[in-house]
């Protein structure tokens, strides 16, 4: 079982660019996929980028694809989701998500606000 916890996130300027990180600890990490999601307020969670559990594929929502990221470095037990050129429909609360067929954990959630 994995425990996540987020960091990163704030408010940045349309065309910013902001990265967030997703510390994973327990055991196991490299059996988990990473799904990162966004949700704004009143809307339903969105998928926004995804990774394998050894980070050989990604996938991407089309809002975002080419201006996000999303990495990880099993051996530091860490997803990052790199984010440019962002605008103000990406304001939300990011969660990352790891998960399993048998486990799920989600990250407490952090909130990037893109505003002038």
């Amino acid at each position: 079982q994995v425990h996540l916890v987020q960091s990163g996130g704030g408010t940045v300027q349309p065309g910013g660019s902001l990265r967030l990180s997703c510390a994973a600890s327990g055991f196991g990490f490299s059996d988990y996929r990473v799904i990162w999601y966004r949700q704004r307020p009143g809307e339903e969670r969105e998928l926004v980028a995804q990774i394998s559990a050894v980070g050989r594929s990604t996938l991407y929502s089309d809002p975002v694809r080419g201006r996000f990221t999303v990495s990880r470095d099993n051996t530091k037990n860490m997803v990052w989701l790199q984010m440019v050129n962002l605008k103000p429909e990406d304001t939300a609360v990011y969660l990352c998500q790891a998960t399993t067929n048998l486990d799920t954990a989600w990250g407490q959630g952090t909130q990037v606000t893109v505003s002038s």
